[in-house]
């Protein structure tokens, strides 16, 4: 179960081993995906086939689901399941469409006119896992921002199962107007988007969670192809900030939850109370022999540990050191202590707001930066999918107020066609 540290115990090199996780120190991960890459580069489809039956136990005559079956198979899903994720699909569209907003043109001084516009990026790439689970929700997560950006492709890529797409995929691909979905997953889907094969067009950005060998694929694609990435992202994990107002029950619940994603995953509960982290502990022992995927939350949680310092105060200070995908404040003071949150990906406050709920239906993205990668990158959001482009136009006036300015600049860089650029402008007016 979890190990617990007293904060106060812990040395600065204690806090930061504490902190580092899914760390590749032997480049393991790293030479295994780098492999993997250069098949699918040199192989395309073949490669894509190969890979199928190796990890999924799946040999593939075609890797794309295409229309007509994926409708198929959208009928087969439970009509209570279809329910569910409609009401997902609309929340999540509802929060992703606020952020839909035109801003103004400033007028910097007289004459002078800048503004900024959004452009989609026009082909995007969606890996929607499927490993030990299938997860429609993020298909939804990334197709809803996708749509409502406006890309104009959308390469979708996840793993067979038994050898079939699955059916929750299959509707959300109906829900998304996406009509082809492709069987492959796993750092060889993230290389067949970056790359290009026969089957599957190269993109211009690749979005979507995954285990540490998709992360690293993702990783090594941004720094090695043109193709950008939406951030690092897996494995999950979650920091939960505990006080003695906290229900123990509750928080052994969200621990597990976010346990049983994979084996590589984290968890953290931050207390200040250890008779809290003592009841969380048993309570996690009572919750987790019930769970179907038990074996992997267990692996998950011999990972994973408790923090006991003496406030929420320094808390906080953990919190942002570790910089969480998720952070849950399970307290009644959550609203005195929300304005110290420097690195978190998303935030779930009070008791009865279980990371679950973002997880599927509240509205707000799940795709978030993992691996303290919270310190500078944020969730998928519409603005994900777009570029702003700057404009400015110049007036007749906006030249004359301005231009003497650039004039000067232009000559204290000596950059003489820069300032001339200008000047033969004004001589143009002043004659």
């Amino acid at each position: 179960m979890l190990k617990a540290y007293q904060y106060n115990q812990l040395s600065h090199s204690d806090l930061q081993e504490l902190i580092q996780r899914n760390s590749d120190s032997d480049d393991q991960v790293k030479e295994i995906v780098e492999g993997i890459i250069e098949r699918v580069r040199l192989e395309g489809d073949a490669a894509l086939k190969s890979f199928a039956l190796q990890f999924d136990g799946t040999e593939l005559d075609h890797l794309a689901v295409e229309k007509e079956e994926i409708a198929l198979l959208a009928t087969t899903l439970p009509d209570f399941q279809q329910e569910a994720l409609r009401t997902a699909f609309t929340n999540i569209h509802k929060f992703h469409l606020a952020q839909l907003r035109k801003e103004e043109a400033v007028e910097t001084m007289e004459g002078v006119n800048c503004w900024r516009e959004m452009r989609a990026i026009e082909r995007v790439g969606l890996y929607i896992p499927g490993g030990t689970a299938v997860l429609p929700s993020t298909f939804l997560m990334l197709g809803i921002p996708a749509r409502l950006a406006g890309c104009k492709e959308i390469i979708v890529c996840s793993p067979a199962r038994q050898g079939r797409l699955n059916a929750a995929i299959a509707y959300c691909a109906q829900l998304l107007n996406i009509d082809r979905i492709f069987l492959t997953g796993g750092a060889q889907a993230i290389a067949a988007m970056a790359y290009g094969t026969e089957s599957i067009s190269k993109v211009d950005k690749i979005f979507g969670p995954g285990n540490q060998f998709v992360t690293k694929a993702k990783t090594i694609i941004q720094s090695s192809t043109q193709t950008a990435i939406d951030m690092p992202a897996g494995p999950s994990e979650v920091l939960v900030i505990a006080d003695d107002t906290a229900n123990p029950t509750f928080i052994a619940a969200d621990l597990l939850a976010q346990a049983e994603h994979g084996i590589d995953s984290q968890v953290v509960l931050v207390s200040t109370s250890g008779e809290m982290v003592e009841n969380v502990k048993k309570e996690m022992e009572k919750q987790l022999p019930l769970l179907p995927r038990c074996e992997i939350a267990a692996k998950a949680i011999a990972n994973s540990y408790a923090v006991i310092l003496s406030s929420l105060s320094e808390a906080m200070d953990f919190s942002n050191l570790y910089a969480p995908e998720h952070l849950i404040l399970a307290t009644d003071n959550w609203q005195q202590i929300t304005g110290k949150i420097v690195n978190a990906g998303s935030v779930f406050l009070g008791h009865l707001t279980p990371e679950s709920v973002g997880d599927y239906a509240s509205g707000t993205n799940h795709t978030l930066p993992t691996s303290s990668y919270a310190r500078s990158y944020s969730g998928v959001s519409v603005d994900s999918f777009v570029k702003k482009i700057t404009f400015q136009h110049i007036t007749e006036i906006g030249i004359k107020n301005l231009g003497p300015t650039v004039e000067i600049l232009a000559d204290l860089e000596g950059l003489q066609a820069h300032k001339n650029a200008v000047t033969v402008r004004l001589n143009k007016i002043d004659n």
